[in-house]
């Protein structure tokens, strides 16, 4: 279950306005009512029929201490089939229960979380932007060395490459034999593109585990069917996850789903609460239904890194806990130097899972666009009703649900593509970060001799 029997039958129209808002069909919501109906009437009808039962064979047991023969005796061999008859119809009203009961589980899986009543309502159109950061570099940038005076007016500018452009002339990555190994969309970073991929990881992990509190964890990269379904990847988005098949298992798409399953099925007390983990995994997407977008670079590829933030937090901690991990993501980015926006995504935008949601994107100047590389949501109880994940807010106290949260912090190959075109020089050299130079060991990405 999602949504929770509960809350369908308290706010059947706040849940079909949400499935509607999110681009569902709001008739599962319907269905899940009526057969919820249908089943508590079952359920009633069953326990009469039982008590029936009971209240038979108790009048055949007397009958049968009073000296009746149980064979022979007429009224004891009609009540015997009348028995019979009501115990049949008890047996087929529970079957009709079991099979209501699996149809209802099932449409709770598929009815989205309804958004928080203040997102807006729409697709990309009615995102809304909450802040933004830094400056967002021009791509034709003025030359800041120096020009003799008999210089043609275009010396005076030079004109930014984008990432994929300065990659290959840095030799820092090569899709084309990503694409010979494994097929479009699986990059080869080399040389300083490889350590920059680990100096990234590096810097994100141990900002989170240093200063933010976190605990890293360094998850599988495969989960299987329990797993994918607890999180909402299932079944939503079984045609974005790659299957090993003969083992029933799926590639992660996020580290949000093994490190937020690490507590499936557990009850944590209060005293342990809130638990913040900050976890790197590489991840797996077959971006059905992208084709044709963004396929230059690394902008959308099928294997990527990232570093992943979950969080389990008390629920009237979860609204102030999605602002200070998103503030967390921000952080990263400004020690970067990279300049972003945070936007507020709409209903249509936001996912099945999500009740409230933020984007992250960063300004690549060499394509002028923005990209996102990190989104920062909050599930409420969503998640953890599908995983049974609780908490006692006193000791002794009967266990309640948790809120769950997960943030990237951060994606990294839009990051990559921001920083080669954000600090990209006009002699074609790249300079490093401030925070990356001493996880690379070097203040600027030449071309290898």
């Amino acid at each position: 279950m999602s949504v929770g029997l509960q809350r369908l039958r308290e706010e059947p129209d706040l849940i079909r306005r949400g499935a509607l808002d999110k681009g569902e069909d709001p008739a599962l919501v319907d269905r899940a009512v009526e057969l919820d109906t249908e089943r508590r009437r079952l359920l009633a009808e069953r326990d009469a029929l039982k008590a029936a039962r009971n209240q038979l064979s108790g009048e055949i047991g007397r009958l049968i201490k009073g000296g009746a023969n149980p064979a022979s005796d007429p009224e004891v061999v009609r009540l015997k089939a009348e028995s019979t008859a009501v115990g049949e119809r008890a047996a087929a009203a529970d079957a009709r229960v079991n099979e209501v009961e699996s149809e209802v589980d099932d449409l709770l899986l598929r009815i989205p979380n309804p958004a928080e009543p203040d997102v807006p309502v729409g697709g990309e159109e009615a995102n809304v932007t909450i802040r933004t950061w830094g400056q967002q570099l021009p791509r034709v940038q003025p030359f800041e060395g120096e020009v003799g005076a008999d210089a043609p007016p275009d010396a005076l500018a030079w004109e930014r490459k984008a990432h994929w452009d300065v990659g290959n002339a840095l030799r820092l990555f090569e899709l084309e034999r990503g694409a010979k190994i494994a097929g479009s969309g699986f990059p080869v970073y080399r040389g300083l593109g490889s350590a920059l991929q680990r100096a990234l990881i590096s810097f994100f992990l141990d900002v989170h585990t240093r200063e933010n509190g976190f605990t890293e964890i360094w998850p599988p990269a495969v989960v299987n069917a329990a797993s994918a379904r607890g999180t909402g990847q299932i079944p939503d988005k079984e045609d974005q996850m790659y299957v090993a098949t003969r083992d029933d298992l799926y590639l992660v798409p996020t580290a949000e789903v093994p490190v937020t399953n690490l507590h499936r099925d557990e009850i944590f007390e209060a005293s342990e609460l809130p638990v913040r983990y900050a976890a790197y995994s590489p991840c797996f997407r077959r971006e059905a239904g992208a084709a044709g977008k963004d396929t230059r670079g690394i902008l959308r590829v099928h294997q990527f890194d990232k570093v992943e933030m979950v969080l389990f937090e008390r629920p009237e901690h979860s609204v102030e806990a999605l602002e200070w991990m998103t503030g967390r993501a921000e952080d990263l980015l400004q020690r970067l130097g990279l300049a972003y926006r945070v936007l507020l995504m709409s209903t249509g935008e936001m996912g099945f899972t999500q009740a409230r949601k933020y984007d992250l994107e960063v300004w690549a100047p060499g394509v002028e666009k923005w990209l996102e590389v990190s989104s920062c949501s909050n599930f409420k109880d969503f998640q953890a009703r599908r995983m049974a994940v609780r908490y006692r807010p006193e000791p002794g106290a009967r266990p309640e649900l948790v809120h769950t949260l997960n943030g990237s912090g951060l994606a990294l190959p839009r990051v990559v593509a921001a920083i080669l075109e954000t600090y990209q020089d006009a002699d074609g050299t790249v300079r490093v970060p401030d925070v990356l130079r001493p996880y690379l060991g070097v203040d600027r990405i030449v071309p290898p001799k």
